[in-house]
């Protein structure tokens, strides 16, 4: 078999022409569409972020060193960036089912060989493979929001789905946390594993590719947003290649990529580093440590999910004023959890609280919707694979600088281990603040 004719887009069924039956198919495989797709990339979230649970248990093991956890987790990240830009692009021809399935059961299988392994070089290469993996997850969401959602209800939509990061680090901050907590970080990645073997089923089973592949019209007929079904090819004979190199000279979205490369360094060094930082710094057990950045997570569905809704309802389908005001706050929760005092658990919970809720938001505005909205439909996966491979090149400086800079402040005095956090917690705070910066450069652009 053809690998590539195995990602190609499915093949029209017979069309309906029955209204009744039409709404009726509609409803039932939208909600399909959008559950598996919320379901799976949370576990794809899952299968990405095991290791961040199991730093300090592998450091004080002596399997692995900071730096070398570094460089692990820039590698992912690196190989991730280059896949959100080819696999965005792959998106917008493929079959998402496939395209997305494919996706989860690799990484779930390389977690399930990282928790029988200690060796750097294997973690090393099977944590970049891991990276491209992960890379076939987000695009064929956005995707087939954009071919199961009309215009009028992007914005919610994006932002219920974007509430699967959350999800996926909720579950992972205290599921696979608890896992190790009681059966040794190797299980953090084999609990992972069978997780994300889950997700494959759920993708496999209940996506759908277009509506067009089960016999129904586009989205654009079926929400009135096109008038007859050949309308877009009536009136414009542009291919998909020529949309996506009109989103690759669009300066607005290389602004928005910037913004989100920024965004993605304060945000991931928490993902990151925040158990390790709570650990070394404020003297929490690893459970607690999670347990403590989990809030972050919880609190994240909730400004995820709201943010494409307030947006709608309130700004017009505008994301500047939102995206700003979460900026601030992303700034504000990240401030006082690296400079709060260290016997202060209330703070810490607060930072968190605040911090998941403007991750959340910047997620959904910056990581996506705010390109996506200012493009062609036909070229969605485009927009999303730009915005990703800086954001993902953002993470995997953080990671691969802050593993350099913390190990480079390791010190051990009278026998005892401490960490001086001082550098790197400039290089996250001033991410954040660049973050609102290129932001406000795009204030004036207006969604399509």
């Amino acid at each position: 078999m053809n690998p590539l004719k195995f990602f190609s887009i499915s093949p029209a069924s017979e069309p309906l022409s029955d209204p009744d039956r039409i709404k009726s198919r509609y409803a039932r495989l939208r909600w399909s569409f959008f559950l598996s797709a919320t379901f799976g990339y949370g576990l794809y979230y899952v299968c990405r972020l095991s290791l961040n649970v199991i730093k300090k248990p592998v450091v004080d093991a002596g399997v692995l060193s900071e730096a070398e956890l570094g460089m692990i987790g820039s590698g992912l990240f690196i190989t991730y960036a280059v896949g959100k830009l080819s696999n965005g692009f792959l998106a917008d021809r493929s079959n998402i089912r496939r395209f997305m399935a494919a996706g989860l059961l690799v990484t779930a299988l390389i977690n399930l060989i990282l928790g029988f392994s200690t060796s750097f070089a294997v973690f090393m290469v099977l944590w970049a493979i891991n990276g491209w993996a992960q890379s076939m997850g987000a695009a064929p969401c956005v995707v087939g929001l954009s071919r199961w959602f009309g215009n009028k209800e992007r914005g919610t939509f994006y932002g219920l789905w974007s509430s699967s990061h959350n999800i996926g680090e909720a579950l992972t901050f205290i599921v696979t946390a608890a896992i190790v907590a009681s059966l040794g970080w190797q299980w953090g990645f084999r609990g992972a594993a069978v997780l994300g073997f889950a997700g494959f089923l759920a993708v496999a089973l209940f996506m759908r590719d277009t509506p067009q592949s089960c016999g129904l019209p586009p989205v654009s007929v079926y929400k009135g947003d096109s008038p007859v079904q050949t309308a877009g090819e009536e009136t414009d004979t542009r291919t998909v290649g020529e949309y996506q190199k009109e989103v690759l000279k669009n300066p607005a979205v290389w602004m928005l990529a910037l913004a989100s490369a920024f965004m993605y360094i304060s945000r991931y060094a928490v993902n990151s580093w925040g158990i390790f930082f709570l650990e070394a710094n404020k003297g929490y057990s690893n459970l607690e440590a999670s347990s403590v950045i989990s809030i972050s997570s919880v609190c994240g569905i909730i400004g995820t999910v709201a943010s494409g809704f307030v947006s709608d309802r309130f700004f017009g389908g505008r994301r500047n004023v939102p995206a700003l005001i979460f900026g601030l706050m992303n700034i504000l929760g990240l401030a006082l959890f690296i400079f709060g005092p260290a016997d202060c658990f209330w703070l810490d919970a607060v930072s968190m609280v605040i911090f998941g809720l403007a991750i959340g938001a910047l997620i959904c505005f910056l990581g996506g919707l705010m390109a996506v909205d200012i493009v062609s439909k036909k070229a969605s996966g485009a927009a999303l694979g730009i915005v990703g491979i800086a954001s993902y090149v953002g993470a995997a400086l953080q990671d691969l600088i802050s593993g350099f800079a913390i190990q480079g402040g390791k010190s051990v005095a009278d026998g005892v281990l401490s960490y001086d956090f001082s550098v790197v917690s400039w290089f996250w705070i001033g991410a954040a603040v660049l973050s609102v910066i290129c932001t406000l450069t795009v204030w004036n652009v207006r969604a399509e």
